[in-house]
Formats: structure tokens, C-alpha cells, sequence
């Protein structure tokens, strides 16, 4: 059975516009759970179902098919429903859809494995996400009725200690899984149904602006970030220009020239040292004088023809893995050193290929706060690093 992976993601949005793909982490929203989804490897094909042009560059970018949805499913009164029904009458090589709710980054591919199971080799005909709750619940009064509240789950004389009850299970919204019989009868749940439980720290849904800043920190925390296992970052390599500078060349009547730069990324070289991570700087053209200028006290390579190639020698001859080298770039000549760093990032104002290469898009521009951004980035997934390593 064709078992595809859906994902809806409409332009329009009443909260946060373009949230699908706002960034959060460095990544767009929608990324998360296209990573998750690809590297599950249970899915014959994932899509993308959306009416925006800037939403379907980015599932591109993730690999995933998109599928253009009408006018008529990408109303505020159209339900997800509908735009899977519409999806299904377009694709009638799908069998079995696994709804994936864009709005869930701490989905793992674990989870969707699991779940391909019950509904391919177990017989249910549906299945979707729920989560476990210790929270009593009371009635609602409405203002004006004379009434008293009364207890929906409890009993206020014997309450429970929250280790003693096993509390209950809610729909978190993260994926519907459902045969195609069933949604063309109108429905996401029924026929032989089974619920999949989450972990809590798993659990999350980004639905208002304010809960952005927490999503991220959750993400950090218990998100998933590859196949493979993150290893300490022991080496930064960071383009000069567009990056340490903003890429601006300014020469003056004696034709010497002079760049800017923002102290706010001195200070983040300084205390990514402190951290014990080598700094290494890069740079096509020759401006050795004006790294001597700044006295940053890192070893450069300007003049460079080939990135890649002073990459690999600095990795070779620290005895570094690609997991321990994280690079930050912002042009073409920078893509494929982002694509072999484990980490990688680039300024916002980074070209389009440098930005499809890279793990982590930074909200600064190049010379604006970016290196001193992406080493918060870097800490941020050491502290994730070292946590696992506890566990």
C-alpha cells in the first residue's frame, strides 16, 4: 500500500504570517518535521499541500513533492479535510495518507515508524497522535448562571497525588494517519482506530507568536537534528566577507581599502575560544592586511580558490570528524563546505544557494551580529551535546 506523508501548510495564517515557515532554531517550521518525515524512511512519497509560492521553495528544499492546492481548500473556513480529500483526488496512487501537522518540530522519525506499523502490518485503519495529561478538569459557569462548578475528573475529598493517577490522554494534533476509504467517506478517525502516545517533551504546537521563543528552547532541548548523533564542535570556520564584514569594500583616495565590522562578532569569536573551539578564518580575496588590521589572532587562509580543499586540510590536520567542524558562509563558493560541516550557517542576508546548503539561517545579516549569533547556536547545541551525554 502507497503510504504517503502530507503535510498542510496554507499561505495565509491569521497568527503569524508565513509561520510555516518562519524560522524557529535556525530552521524553517515546516523543515522539522519534512526531516523527520524523510528520515522515518516508511513514506513512498511526501508532499506539501499549499497555495504559496515561498512555501513550496522550501519543501522543495527538503525534498519534499508539492501539491498545489485550489482556492477553494485554502480559505480560512477550509479544513484539513477538504484539503486532503482534494490531495486524494489528484493522487490516485495513494493508499494511506499520514497527515503530519506542520506545526509539530519535536516530531521523530521514531514516532512515524511506529505508527506506519500499526496501521500497515497491525490492520487499524486509522491512527493519530495523543499526549498524557495531569490536569483535573471543572465545568464551566457562565457569567450570569447560578450555578456552582462541579468536578469533571475528580474527587475534591480524595484528590490524587499525581504520581498515584495515570492521567488522560488528549489529541495533540501532530499527525492523523488514515486509509483512503475512510477519508473519502469524510472522515480522519474511525473504522478500527488506535491513538499513538507521544512524550510530553515531544508534544509541541505552535499556534501563537508568544509561545516562539519557549518552541525554540524546547526544540533545542528534545527536537530531532539528523540521523546521525551531534559530536562537540571543535573547530568554526567563518568566511570573511559577508559574514565577519558585511561585504561592503570601501577604498579611499589613495586606494586603500577599509571594511566594517561589528564588535558584537569580535566578541563571539572571543568567547567561542574560551569555549576551546578553534576559530579559523577564510576569505577569496587577499586581504591579509586588513585581518592583521582587526588583531583577531586566528589563522586565516585568504587568496582562497577552494574552500572545500583548505577545509578538508584543516580538518585533516587537526584530526577533526565532519561533525566536529562547523562553518559559517554566505556565498556560492561557500555551499558544499555548509554541506559537509556538521553544523552550518549562514547570515539572512546570505545568497539563495548558501541558504538551501545550511543547517541554520541566522536573523542577522553578515556583518551585523551573525558570527556572534551562530556561536549562541553553536553553546545552544553543546548544552544539547552534553545533556544526552548525562542521559
Amino acid at each position: 500500500a502507497h503510504l504517503a506523508a502530507l503535510v498542510l501548510a496554507r499561505g495565509g495564517s491569521k497568527g503569524i504570517p508565513l509561520k510555516n515557515i518562519k524560522l524557529l532554531a535556525g530552521v524553517p517550521l515546516i523543515g522539522w518535521v519534512l526531516r523527520a518525515a524523510s528520515d522515518a524512511g516508511v513514506f513512498h512519497s511526501i508532499w506539501v499541500s499549499t497555495d504559496h509560492d515561498e512555501i513550496e521553495k522550501v519543501a522543495k528544499q527538503f525534498g519534499a513533492q508539492v501539491h498545489r492546492r485550489s482556492p477553494e481548500v485554502s480559505q480560512d473556513s477550509s479544513t484539513s479535510l477538504e484539503a486532503i480529500r482534494e490531495f486524494l483526488n489528484h493522487h490516485h496512487e495513494v493508499d494511506i495518507v499520514g497527515n503530519i501537522q506542520a506545526t509539530s518540530p519535536c516530531l521523530h522519525p521514531s514516532d512515524l515508524i511506529k505508527v506506519a506499523d500499526l496501521i500497515q502490518k497491525e490492520g487499524f485503519d486509522s491512527v493519530f497522535s495523543v499526549v498524557r495529561r495531569h490536569q483535573f478538569r471543572w465545568s464551566e459557569v457562565k457569567k450570569g448562571e447560578n450555578k456552582t462548578t462541579e468536578p469533571q475528573n475528580l474527587n475534591p475529598a480524595k484528590r490524587y497525588r499525581r504520581q498515584d493517577w495515570p492521567g488522560e490522554l488528549y489529541e495533540n494534533g501532530s499527525f492523523y494517519f488514515a486509509k483512503r476509504h475512510l477519508i473519502e467517506k469524510g472522515y480522519l478517525q474511525g473504522g478500527k482506530m488506535a491513538y499513538y502516545e507521544m512524550r510530553a517533551e515531544h508534544s509541541v504546537d505552535i499556534d501563537i507568536d508568544i509561545d516562539w521563543p519557549i518552541a525554540e528552547q524546547r526544540v533545542l532541548s528534545f527536537g530531532y537534528f539528523g540521523k546521525e548523533p551531534l559530536k562537540e564542535v571543535k573547530l568554526l570556520v567563518c568566511s570573511i566577507d559577508g559574514c565577519l564584514t558585511n561585504g561592503r569594500i570601501y577604498v579611499t583616495e589613495d586606494e586603500k581599502e577599509m571594511v566594517s565590522y561589528d564588535y558584537r562578532d569580535i566578541v563571539g569569536i572571543d568567547l567561542l575560544k574560551r569555549r576551546g573551539i578553534e576559530v579559523r578564518l577564510i576569505s577569496e580575496r587577499d586581504c591579509a592586511k586588513t585581518l592583521s588590521a582587526m588583531k583577531l589572532g586566528c589563522i586565516a587562509k585568504v587568496s582562497a580558490t577552494n574552500k572545500l580543499q583548505v577545509l578538508e586540510d584543516w580538518k585533516k590536520d587537526m584530526g577533526l570528524s565532519w561533525k566536529e567542524v562547523a562553518y559559517l558562509g554566505n556565498e556560492e563558493s561557500d555551499a558544499e563546505c555548509l554541506k559537509k560541516a556538521g553544523m552550518s550557517g549562514v547570515p539572512a542576508d546570505a545568497c539563495t544557494v548558501a541558504q538551501k546548503a545550511a543547517g541554520y539561517i541566522c536573523k542577522s545579516n553578515g556583518g551585523c551580529g551573525a558570527v556572534r549569533e551562530f556561536a549562541e547556536h553553536i553553546f545552544l547545541l553543546l548544552e544539547k551535546v552534553n545533556s544526552a551525554r548525562k542521559q
